[in-house]
């Protein structure tokens, strides 16, 4: 008998909870609460910048009714010291930075250096998730400085292309400045979905400007970084075999045209890394590209890390199976082995990038 295709590829109306690929305890979740895109109607290609807007409003406003819940799950600080320092970004903007350290520590320690997710778009550093992340990641012994960087919507918008870029290339530098001062042995930039597309360009911009010596290692997770949703390419099936999962073409659509609402940088790499060339990846720090196995951004992800290899960088990919989108960071309670692997993974490379 002649095997099945996976997901929507062998099924089109297979669903991420009928998948037999994922985790049943999230898939049971779901079932109960719902997921990203319940409710939420798809924009056709017609839709206007404003209509978009509204729609990125929507979807921020639905997580957030999600975020009590969130907080109140969120463990203590434990041995963690967290403060907030307040920069200035090139648009005379003030940027917040959350920095979180464990209490007892004994000399210089990996920084992991974290741009949140939300599609650049939506949500914040503040909320109770990333809050969560820098927390656990703290208690593990790195040092993390997270980025409230500028929106292209929601409540840190509207703010297209390149200001959110703009806002993290600034924190990257004062980071890197006051490494003495927080005590930090290698900076390891990381983020997960929009967050692992800023973590990216954000390398870029540096190399361009002569400063990739700051950074000494890339993990992104997830990563949000094609940008040519409207018309998926047969290349990257994921997009096709996990549509609708978590994720869909048409949201993404949406997102990318608030993101930059002229399409003028379709296949800028500071905007969309995934079309970076292969000189623009010479030479890069090592890499870790992380993906879930049931996300439509799998492939793009896979694809990135292949093009890391041609340039000649130092570059693993690794896939977490039975997880949707950033699933392996989204349910901890739920799932935590996936949640604490990825920590550990992270973890390490930090502190090989730190060698």
């Amino acid at each position: 008998m002649q095997e099945q295709l996976p997901g929507r590829l062998g099924d089109p109306n297979m669903t991420l909870l009928t998948d037999p690929r994922m985790d049943p305890r999230v898939a049971s979740l779901l079932t109960a609460a719902g997921d990203l895109l319940d409710g939420i109607e798809p924009l056709d290609s017609t839709a206007s910048h404003e209509e978009a807007l509204a729609r990125c409003e929507q979807i921020e406003s639905k997580i957030e009714q999600a975020q009590p819940l969130a907080a109140a799950a969120r463990r203590g600080l434990g041995e963690v010291h967290q403060y907030e320092e307040v920069i200035q970004g090139v648009d005379g903007n003030d940027i917040t930075l959350y920095i979180h350290q464990p209490i007892n520590r004994d000399g210089p320690l990996p920084c992991i250096f974290h741009t949140h997710g939300g599609g650049m778009v939506f949500l914040t550093a503040a909320d109770p998730n990333f809050v969560r992340l820098r927390n656990a990641l703290a208690q593990s012994g790195l040092i993390v400085v997270g980025v409230e960087f500028r929106n292209g919507a929601g409540k840190l918008g509207n703010h297209p292309f390149p200001a959110g870029l703009n806002d993290c290339d600034v924190a990257l530098q004062w980071t890197d400045a006051h490494r003495d001062e927080l005590g930090i042995s290698a900076i390891v930039m990381s983020g997960e979905s929009g967050g692992g597309n800023m973590a990216l360009p954000t390398t870029l911009q540096a190399k361009r400007d002569g400063r990739i010596g700051s950074i000494q290692g890339v993990y992104a997770m997830c990563p949000y970084i094609f940008g040519g949703y409207a018309n998926p390419p047969t290349q990257l099936l994921s997009l096709q075999e996990n549509d609708g999962y978590t994720l869909n073409c048409s949201l993404m659509s949406t997102l990318v045209k608030v993101y930059d609402p002229d399409l003028l940088n379709a296949h800028n790499p500071l905007a969309w890394p995934y079309h970076a060339a292969p000189e623009e990846l010479a030479g890069l720090p090592p890499h870790i590209i992380s993906v879930n196995e049931l996300d439509p951004l799998r492939d793009e992800g896979l694809v990135f890390f292949r093009k890391l290899l041609a340039a000649g960088n130092s570059a693993t990919a690794r896939i977490v199976p039975a997880t949707n989108h950033a699933g392996d960071l989204s349910f901890p309670d739920v799932a935590p082995e996936p949640y604490q692997e990825t920590l550990r993974s992270l973890r390490n490379f930090a502190y090989a990038c730190a060698q």
